[in-house]
């Protein structure tokens, strides 16, 4: 059964501690008479927005090193372009590789700050989407509702009809061995109407309905009579305030990014301006489809991101691209002299030690692509090809290869426990 947390390890995890923080910040609104969910999701954004400023920070630096940079990268691209061959291909990845080192970074230079803040964002979505299962306050409502009408004759039946006329993806039938939180999971997108539905079809609970509801409605009403739980739709409606909103800030988001020259022909350049129109689009879509909660951190995150970009923008502006560049070369001549290797690095030096170990069993490996070609090689020998040291025959095993060794040692295996099926 569906979990009202998240049990993704990592995503989970984050969750969970994120989920600490929205239940805080519910505590100090209700302590001064404030109970909106809304404004608990606008908070809780800045939050983790400013948790995130010191990665964006870093990520910015890597952008204003990048515009730097492709100019000299594309003349390299430029002067390899059309030679595929493996000795050519090393050649403009030494090249590249050096205009980095002469930056103070790497090809990797941006990619760690967006690999630790992706299960963040995914383990933010989880709060946001699943309120009750990280406020306790807000759950101990739904459960009210939940152990009162679930006993009850045709329980089943009439939720799953009131879920049905709801006409939206993000509520599922529930079953009569539902959990409790399976069940909270649907009622979470319950509209004012879809209350009020489920209080005539249990009067015997209906009291309890109302109030709970009641309560429910009043936290998730955010302003002007929109309504957290509900979805916009492509029915023109106030909602449709929240998918414009979430557009706009959008577009002024990605067009205060740092973006590549225009006669750039870098083809992630190329991709960079044309998600500076694709991602406002995509954002209004989502909104019309998604709850209004969603769409709410979706304006509060692109508008905070929409200012913390202008005054990078500025800070960067001032910045002397020199003393950057002097400053990335000491930090990586520390991280050498400590031992430590980038993560390119890393994967060349694997690779070199690959080429090594093929070279000293007579396997001629030039590249990582003379490489590949070896080991797709291995991988499609027939064990029936193999030599039979059983008849006489001589296996020369250092001849193999790694994965060839491995396939032989499996035949072996076979031919030892299972002498009737072996090396079929």
């Amino acid at each position: 059964m569906l979990l009202t947390q998240s049990t993704t390890p990592i995503i989970g995890w984050i969750a969970s501690l994120l989920g600490y923080v929205m239940a805080l910040i519910f505590r100090v609104l209700s302590s001064v008479g404030i109970e909106n969910i809304g404004l608990c999701i606008i908070f809780f954004t800045i939050f983790v927005r400013l948790l995130l400023l010191p990665m964006m920070v870093q990520q910015q630096k890597f952008q204003k090193l990048n515009l730097v940079m492709q100019p000299e990268i594309s003349k390299i691209q430029k002067k390899y372009r059309g030679k595929k061959d493996a000795d050519s291909m090393q050649k403009q990845n030494e090249e590249i590789k050096a205009v980095y080192e002469k930056y103070g970074t790497s090809a990797t230079g941006g990619c760690l700050q967006l690999i630790i803040q992706m299960p963040i964002l995914f383990a933010l979505f989880q709060v946001i989407r699943k309120i009750p299962a990280y406020i306790p306050e807000v759950k101990a409502e739904y459960t009210s509702v939940v152990n009162a009408i679930s006993g009850l004759d045709g329980y089943v039946a009439k939720v799953n009809k009131i879920i049905e006329g709801l006409g939206t993806n993000y509520v599922r039938a529930i079953e009569a061995n539902s959990s409790v939180n399976y069940v909270i999971d649907q009622l979470n997108y319950f509209t004012k109407d879809a209350w009020a539905q489920l209080a005539s079809a249990f009067p015997s609970a209906s009291s309890v309905i109302t109030s709970a509801s009641d309560h429910i409605n009043s936290m998730n009403n955010f302003v002007a009579g929109i309504n957290i739980a509900q979805t916009p739709g492509f029915h023109p409606s106030i909602y449709w305030v929240i998918p414009i909103l979430a557009g706009l800030f959008q577009f002024l988001s990605a067009k205060t990014m740092p973006q590549p020259p225009a006669n750039s022909g870098d083809s992630t350049a190329n991709m960079s301006r044309s998600m500076t129109t694709m991602m406002p689009l995509m954002s209004v879509y989502f909104c019309l489809i998604m709850p209004v909660g969603l769409g709410i951190y979706w304006i509060t995150s692109s508008l905070l991101q929409f200012i913390q970009q202008i005054v990078l923008n500025k800070y960067f502006e001032r910045v002397d691209m020199d003393q950057l560049v002097e400053k990335n070369l000491e930090k990586a001549a520390k991280k050498k002299a400590k031992g430590r290797k980038s993560i390119t690095e890393r994967l060349t030096q694997a690779i070199s030690g690959r080429n090594k170990e093929d070279e000293n069993q007579g396997v001629k490996v030039t590249s990582i692509y003379d490489q590949y070609r070896t080991i797709r090689g291995n991988a499609s020998i027939k064990t029936k090809t193999f030599p039979d040291p059983h008849k006489g025959q001589e296996v020369n095993y250092e001849k193999l290869g790694e994965i060839g060794k491995a396939a032989y040692s499996v035949q072996e295996f076979d031919r030892k426990n299972n002498p009737k099926g072996g090396n079929k």
